[in-house]
């Protein structure tokens, strides 16, 4: 054998060899391809009525938020109309029991005490640094 022919059935062999390695690696990336489409396709299948359930449950969501909103605007329109209804009872109300009142209480004063009878006088005490003073005594230190 010569030295041609040696380096030839290497050329082959190197050749053979790397022909053999780039089809293991493209048989190994078809394979690798129909899983990813097996897995898209069933990602596909499972994703479209999950999302199908999503667009049910927000449109749910919407009527409920509507409906909150409706009973939000009556409860504020009872609280408008209550509160109206107070100002209404009580300028109404008010004046004309304060004056019932106050004369319930002087009548219950006057009935209370014999017209002889005077007031006592109350003994006014102030306190002063924790202790009490006769009037007395701060009318003198007044003066």
């Amino acid at each position: 054998m010569t030295g041609g022919e040696v380096a030839g059935i290497l050329v082959a062999v190197f050749w053979a060899i790397l022909v053999s390695f780039l089809a293991v690696v493209l048989v190994r990336l078809a394979q690798t391809l129909r899983a990813t489409t097996k897995l898209v396709a069933d990602v596909t299948e499972q994703a479209v009525p999950l999302l199908a359930d999503a667009s049910a449950t927000v449109r749910a969501a919407q009527t409920q938020l509507d409906r909150v909103d409706a009973i939000a605007s009556d409860v504020q329109e009872v609280t408008s109309n209550a509160s109206a209804l107070s100002s209404t009872v009580a300028s109404t109300f008010g004046g004309p029991l304060v004056k019932v009142a106050a004369f319930g209480y002087g009548v219950r004063k006057a009935l209370g005490r014999p017209r002889d009878e005077q007031p006592s006088e109350q003994v006014r005490r102030t306190v002063v640094v924790g202790r009490t003073v006769p009037s007395a005594r701060r009318r003198k230190q007044k003066g």
